[in-house]
């Protein structure tokens, strides 16, 4: 899926997407959205906003119900999906990071947890085992290797959460809420981490309501309002400094 030609470089080509759940409760109202290639993106929003749902459809996880979505120039339908080596390709290249961390992490030690994806990619025994060990020293927890990753603390979950898609090296990372439950000092490692795959060519996308990370990882913010559509994209700093757009999109208080 190596596009280098395409218009922009573009990753994601969203088009007028809605997205309803179970055709009743609107998740999504008519969103567009360009994702490039190397950019940090914020997508911005409160609660409920559907900034979530929004990064679920670019992994694939959900479909529209109205619009059009394409990754890499392709359009991502579910039949899309059906087909092997689009699905393959798609998968090796875009990485997802969940919210809760115990809903990402269901193997019984963290090697195995970091190992499961590449392993079901075909990687060869000795690359899988070459990878494993770059993301268990990369998010520096060599020494957790052999625990069972529920009995982590939060901040450990999330490190392993990073590490199983630090192992399939993806072009794309797409985190949803990625400072949620984190301390300060979780909080500050987490930028640091983003921003050195960002530095090696990485795309990043995350959904978020967390003001204090956007300016410190994003270079572009899209802002997601409470009737579920974009009403403002700019810089970090330009999003920020509007505090009246913050207050109206239930962001910041009065």
């Amino acid at each position: 899926m190596d596009h280098p030609n395409l218009p922009n470089n573009l990753v994601f080509e969203a088009q007028d997407i809605s997205y309803s759940y179970n055709n009743q409760l609107l998740a999504l109202d008519h969103v567009h959205l360009n994702v490039r290639a190397e950019e940090r993106l914020a997508i911005l929003g409160s609660n409920g906003s559907g900034k979530s749902t929004l990064l679920k459809i670019l992994d694939g996880l959900y479909f529209p119900t109205h619009g059009s979505l394409t990754a890499f120039g392709k359009p991502m339908t579910e039949q899309a999906f059906r087909d092997n080596l689009f699905n393959y390709e798609f998968r090796s290249q875009v990485g997802f990071v969940f919210q809760d961390s115990d809903v990402q992490l269901f193997m019984p030690s963290v090697w195995e947890e970091i190992a499961f994806a590449p392993l079901q990619l075909g990687i060869s025994n000795s690359e899988v085992t070459s990878r494993v060990e770059d993301a268990l020293h990369a998010l520096h927890i060599e020494g957790l290797r052999e625990r069972a990753p529920h009995q982590l603390s939060g901040g450990e979950k999330k490190r392993v959460a990073l590490a199983s898609i630090l192992s399939l090296s993806p072009d794309v990372w797409l985190l949803d809420e990625p400072s949620a439950g984190l301390d300060p000092r979780s909080v500050s490692w987490l930028v640091e981490f983003l921003t050195a795959q960002s530095r090696t060519g990485k795309t990043i996308v995350f959904a978020t309501h967390d003001l204090s990370i956007v300016e410190a990882i994003a270079n572009r913010v899209v802002l997601l309002d409470e009737r579920h559509q974009v009403v403002a994209e700019g810089t970090p700093q330009q999003i920020i400094a509007d505090t009246k757009l913050l207050v109206e999109s239930n962001l910041v208080r009065k």
